[in-house]
């Protein structure tokens, strides 16, 4: 009997394969996917077809974007510029390709076994895993850890078809579309938008919700929204899509804003609306383990109401989000091994790559104010910081939300270069309970975009040396 089965091999299983088999417990991650030439293909979504493949195109479309437009100022002359779409998308695949490959490597140094299959928990301790010719292998262990993962939602007024595409659909294009519909101005949504608007499409994105990012600090939706607009990013808030229908040459949408219905054409649609557990058929219906909506049932430590069967990722409570997914697999392998391993929830970073990037950390304005905590702000516009200047990104602010009577931060916003970096200082600061004044004591190197951090923190006790203060 193997000690511990881990079911997926995303950002949150194969982190708890590795981890469990450090700490000396005899592992095996078992995956359902697999390449074109039949072998096992680990990594999850994340790195397969979501986080690192759209990364690789935000990256080189915005490469190819400065190249067009923002050259010049700069002294640089392009001429006869050409896109090669697909020798952009040969490098996102082979960069896909290496980091695959390397937690196979990662695999084998840590001596985790792997299995191809899919992984459904039958009892207590078994795995039946379904291989690809139909045969069944029931697999024997003290522990089972589920990691299977979400996938996109899809909508009936828009079913998936060759051009009404999910966000992998949206990553594989052969040609760029000149017009290109997104439903859903969430992450996802902005961030294929923002790589297709790039590259030449003219992007429309449909956005049910009143508000631009809700889950975002108000200063930061407010001045992101702007920014987008500006770069070309046609944004419809407060629309509802209500049918769309695929033609020989197009799509044809149905949306209602403020009591109209409006028709739109596209070349191609991204649905983006979110994404569901994948939870289907991966547990029996005998065990006595709960889901609502889909999501796996666990306590603070990830574990369901059987103790030795544990769920971690998109499976459970709290945002999808790949790095929340990898620390809950560490978790659960230490505290399989007897270790005393927990994840603080509270100070979970996210992170929406466009550019500029946005990132937050910890509480924004609306959730203080609905926690009734008397508070104060610091923020410095990046119009303010040398290197942002210099390297010219000056759109954006740092927001730092302080404890009015401790100092204490309490939430870190960004909006602007480096922003995804920048909020990792907030993150340890906050780990380690810093206040305002702290940071503001603390030595940052000049020049950098970190030292608008540096500001903010000055800025909520009225001491920022390079933007006037408050009066008291």
């Amino acid at each position: 009997m193997l000690d511990v089965v881990v079911i997926g091999s995303g950002p949150a299983g194969y982190v708890a394969a590795i981890r469990a088999s450090q700490l000396g417990l005899k592992t095996l991650c078992v995956e359902e996917s697999y390449d074109e030439k039949g072998n096992i293909n680990l990594g999850g979504t994340c790195l397969n077809i979501g986080c690192i493949p759209s990364k690789a195109l935000l990256d080189s479309s915005q490469r190819y974007y400065e190249a067009n437009k923002n050259l010049d100022k700069h002294g640089i002359k392009v001429g006869n510029l050409k896109l090669d779409l697909k020798t952009m998308m040969q490098r996102k695949n082979e960069i896909v390709k290496k980091l695959t490959g390397g937690i196979s490597g990662l695999f084998s140094t840590n001596k985790v076994e792997s299995l191809c299959g899919k992984g459904k928990v039958i009892s207590e301790n078994v795995v039946e895993v379904t291989m690809s010719d139909g045969s069944i292998k029931n697999i024997e262990a003290k522990n089972i850890i589920i990691a299977t993962g979400s996938k996109p939602i899809e909508i009936p007024a828009a079913k998936f078809s060759n051009n009404i595409v999910d966000s992998t659909g949206a990553l594989s294009f052969n040609k760029v579309p000149k017009s290109l519909g997104v439903i859903g101005a969430g992450i996802i949504g902005l961030e294929l938008g923002s790589v297709w608007s790039r590259l030449g499409s003219k992007v429309t994105v449909i956005e049910a919700l009143d508000d631009f990012l809700p889950m975002a600090d108000s200063d930061l939706s407010k001045e992101s929204f702007k920014e987008f607009k500006k770069q070309g990013l046609d944004i419809h808030l407060g629309s509802k899509l209500i049918s769309s229908k695929e033609l020989k040459d197009n799509i044809k949408i149905l949306y209602e804003q403020n009591g109209n219905e409006i028709e739109m054409s596209f070349d191609k649609l991204i649905i983006a609306v979110g994404r569901k557990a994948y939870s289907d058929n991966i547990i029996s219906k005998e065990l006595d383990i709960k889901l609502e909506n889909g999501l796996i049932e666990v306590n603070n430590y990830c574990q369901t109401s059987i103790s030795n069967i544990w769920a971690i990722g998109d499976l459970v409570r709290g945002p999808m989000l790949a790095h929340k997914g990898s620390e809950e697999g560490m978790m659960v392998a230490e505290r399989i091994a007897g270790k005393h391993a927990e994840v603080n929830y509270s100070l979970i970073p996210s992170v929406i790559y466009t550019h500029p990037e946005i990132a937050w950390v910890g509480l924004n304005e609306n959730e203080l104010k609905a926690k009734k905590v008397d508070y104060k702000i610091g923020k410095f516009p990046f119009a303010a910081n040398g290197r942002a200047l210099a390297v010219d990104q000056p759109d954006g602010l740092v927001k730092v939300l302080s404890d009015k009577k401790t100092d204490t931060i309490l939430g870190v916003h960004v909006f602007g270069p480096a922003a995804a970096e920048i909020i990792q200082q907030a993150l340890i600061s906050m780990e380690f309970d810093a206040s305002s004044e702290d940071i503001g004591l603390t030595i940052f190197s000049h020049p950098t975009v970190s030292e608008a951090f540096h500001e903010a923190a000055l800025a909520s006790n009225n001491q920022a040396i390079h933007i006037g203060n408050k009066r008291k």
